[in-house]
């Protein structure tokens, strides 16, 4: 019953899909099936999705750009709650399309899925009040894997959506906010990272 519609190699990167599930309302309110290992093999995604995640941010927080460095994960991202611009950097070293990267908003009311596969740089920024996020992992998370890119790196020139300020050579939040005046909120960690350029050499 679930039935899916899937577009492929959304933005011309190669493994990016956009996945839309049906969804069944009256004026009851709806259901749907938000994932379906059937309807996806028939769509020829067979990913196996070991681990699910869960975070609740608030308007103004940026998180990422995140990757794996040894054990990559395949991600399947939605919003269940408010709305996200969420980004996925290629970091394939192979691929024609490295460095670059493709945002979609996934909201409560869209209920658009966004899958990433290995070998991808992740983030997202929260354009609501509050959002809430799920996703599903193909491997597990391991301690001390992660790696990150600045997110505002202007080698990727991610166009985060209302976001204002200047690049000062750092992934620094300071000086930077949303339209409506929120300052943009970064963890420590993701204020740290580098560049593109420095982080890879091929």
């Amino acid at each position: 019953m679930g039935k899916i519609t899937v577009e492929k190699n959304v933005g011309g990167i190669e493994g990016l899909c956009i996945i839309q599930p049906t969804v069944f309302g009256d004026s009851r309110g709806y259901f749907m099936e938000t994932y379906n290992q059937n309807d996806m093999q028939k769509a020829g995604l067979d990913m196996v999705f070991v681990q699910d995640n869960q975070s609740m941010s608030v308007k103004g927080v940026l998180r990422g750009l995140h990757f794996q460095k040894q054990f990559p994960q395949g991600k399947l991202v939605r919003v269940i709650k408010g709305s996200v611009f969420d980004v996925a950097v290629d970091l394939r070293s192979e691929s024609k399309t490295y460095g670059k990267w493709f945002g979609v908003e996934l909201t409560e009311g869209n209920k658009k899925q966004f899958y990433i596969p290995e070998g991808f740089a992740h983030g997202f920024l929260v354009l609501s009040d509050t959002a809430e996020f799920c996703y599903k992992c193909t491997d597990f998370y391991h301690p001390g894997d992660e790696g990150g890119l600045a997110w505002n790196d202007p080698e990727i020139n991610v166009a985060w959506p209302g976001v204002k300020g200047s690049y000062q050579g750092t992934a620094s939040a300071q000086g930077y906010t949303l339209e409506d005046g929120t300052p943009l909120s970064l963890s420590e960690k993701d204020q740290g990272w580098k560049g593109l350029g420095e982080s890879f050499a091929f």
